[in-house]
């Protein structure tokens, strides 16, 4: 999703959303971060009246209140996963729906802050929204993976891989096996390659050369089929229409090995008692009226 039109997703339509704060053309990612930065923050008393409000009376004046104020925190927690190479957008806007989910189940009966509760559904819906989309490959399953998956980078001290100790440490920290723990290194530690060469010199070597196949290709398939076709149904049909000795000679010439190692011309003279003239002369008619009938197939 391009920034322009995730950040205008993200804006209440509402004049109440312009009032609080949003004004002018927010076209971009930036000018949306500017604009919820300065919507004016909460006091306590305020945030309990307006839960309060949307829990008794379902005021969704009140709901989008509360969710216009607490938007510069998932710009903030968002800002904490662009390591993973994800538009920022696409997090905050992703992280906006957890906000949502948040507001319509928070209890201000329970003694806490908005932001308190709302960090744990706006991290998750984000966490949910990487691992579907990080390289488009499902690096973590169980519930431990996930733990391994967003705690590893933070532990990692620079770009080099870690130590027998630090994986330990690390294994030990989170209560996974310490395989898991190489593991789940060495697939975020992998670079994405161009599928395709950054220039025609490199054709050869890129992996789209290596990796292509045109076995699926249109014309591949119906040409596979048609000598599939020619093998069996048409090869039988061509050799049913010869007489036993022409069949014998050919059978014999061409088909008796895979490796084209068939029988000689004297070998079938001997067989026949007559000249390995007169054999080359049955076998040359005998595939001229087998053309002849292939034609059919093709």
């Amino acid at each position: 999703m391009k920034a322009s039109s995730a950040s205008a997703a993200l804006i209440p339509a509402s004049q109440n959303a312009l009032a609080l704060g949003f004004s002018g053309n927010l076209g971009n990612i930036d000018a949306y971060i500017s604009a919820v930065n300065r919507i004016p923050m909460l006091s306590h008393e305020e945030e309990m009246s307006l839960a309060q409000r949307l829990r008794d009376n379902n005021d969704l004046t009140a709901a989008q209140s509360l969710i216009l104020s607490h938007l510069r925190l998932v710009v903030s927690i968002a800002r904490g996963y662009l390591g993973y190479g994800l538009p920022h957008a696409d997090l905050i806007q992703e992280g906006n729906i957890g906000l949502m989910k948040a507001v319509k189940r928070f209890d201000p009966d329970q003694g806490v802050r908005l932001v308190s509760y709302a960090m744990h559904w706006i991290k998750a819906e984000m966490h949910e929204y990487i691992l579907k989309n990080w390289r488009l490959v499902k690096v973590a399953t169980t519930k431990a993976q996930r733990k391994l998956f967003f705690n590893l980078r933070s532990h990692k001290e620079g770009l080099d891989s870690m130590t027998p100790s630090q994986v330990d440490a690390l294994a030990k920290t989170l209560n996974v096996k310490r395989e898991e723990v190489i593991e789940m290194e060495m697939r975020l530690s992998g670079r994405d390659v161009a599928l395709e060469a950054p220039t025609d010199d490199d054709d050869k070597f890129a992996p789209i050369a290596y990796l292509s196949s045109d076995m699926n290709e249109p014309t591949k398939v119906l040409e596979a089929k048609q000598y599939d076709r020619l093998q069996s149904e048409g090869l039988e049909t061509a050799l049913g229409k010869l007489d036993p000795r022409s069949r014998r000679i050919v059978e014999a010439r061409w088909l008796a090995n895979d490796d084209g190692s068939g029988a000689t011309l004297h070998d079938l003279a001997d067989e026949f008692g007559v000249s390995a003239e007169r054999i080359r002369q049955i076998e040359s008619v005998a595939l001229k009226k087998m053309k002849g009938s292939l034609a059919n197939f093709t």
